[in-house]
């Protein structure tokens, strides 16, 4: 091997040992309320998921029979797309999302009701009666609080004027990530201090510290999580490139062909999302 590739090799090795550094560093700080590290926390992990959603829901008897993490809604055609950090459904086919949310802007109200209505459209099927609309529950534990009047949580239905509930199955449930009031050895102001922590050693749930240990102090948790960066930042990378084709696509100046060389994408990807997008060439 000439010098040049050896100069090469070591350069490589060099980067990637920096890289893997810098992950480390990453993984080290991460908390449940990161969304990255919350959904390596449930994933393919039901007894976690049950656990949590347990606490949050207030429903003891709650079976998870299947959990799924950045599940896609496929059924809203032509609206806005939505991936959900968790989706848990249970033995009566309730639909549980389960959202962590750090930036108060995407904790809204109008956030959570759409996410309430997407979940009817996905688990409705075509010329089924309304009445088998399952009951759902959404979910958004915020790192502050959005609702702003101190409590621990805000549980929301529709209801009459009057006060009567309208009956329709549909819940949303804020959990206020900032609640730290002295005293309260509740098991959800336990469960909400342990999402602020990024050492499994300062938990207090057993089943959350677990799963965190596994991840952060394991070879094979930590691999995990490495390679979890390394995806998160490959989409990040690829919505950027479609961000970047959907403007020029909108704009109406470039050929497809342009616009796939100038993103990276291929031809048939810039071609659907202007199909996506109807715009004709």
């Amino acid at each position: 091997m000439n010098n040049d590739l050896l100069e090469k090799a070591a350069s490589e090795s060099e980067t990637e040992k920096l890289e893997h550094e810098k992950n480390l560093q990453i993984i080290e700080g991460y908390r449940p309320i990161d969304d990255s590290f919350m959904r390596e926390l449930f994933r393919d992990d039901i007894p976690l998921t049950e656990y949590v959603l347990r606490i949050i829901t207030g429903i003891k008897d709650l079976n998870i029979i299947r959990s799924e993490t950045q599940y896609d809604l496929h059924h809203i055609a032509g609206a806005r797309s939505l991936r959900l950090d968790v989706l848990g459904t249970d033995s009566k086919g309730r639909q549980i999302n389960l959202e962590v949310q750090r930036a108060d802007a995407g904790a809204t109200s109008y956030r959570a009701r759409y996410h309430s209505s997407a979940l009817d459209i996905e688990f409705i099927k075509p010329n089924e009666e309304v009445t088998v609309l399952p009951e759902t529950y959404v979910i958004f534990i915020t790192e502050n609080d959005v609702k702003g009047k101190g409590k621990l949580i805000y549980q929301y239905e529709r209801r009459e004027k009057d006060g009567s509930e309208l009956g329709d199955d549909t819940h949303i449930i804020y959990v206020n990530g900032a609640y730290d009031k002295d005293g309260d050895t509740s098991d959800l102001a336990k469960l909400v201090h342990d999402f602020r922590c990024s050492q499994a050693k300062d938990m207090l749930t057993k089943p959350l510290a677990d799963k965190t240990r596994m991840l952060k102090e394991t070879p094979e948790g930590v691999d995990t999580m490495c390679k979890a960066i390394e995806e998160n930042n490959k989409r990040i990378i690829r919505n950027n490139k479609i961000e970047i084709a959907v403007n020029f696509i909108r704009l109406g100046k470039n050929s497809y062909d342009e616009i796939a060389e100038a993103t990276g994408l291929t031809v048939e990807e810039v071609e659907k999302l202007a199909e996506t997008l109807n715009h004709s060439a």
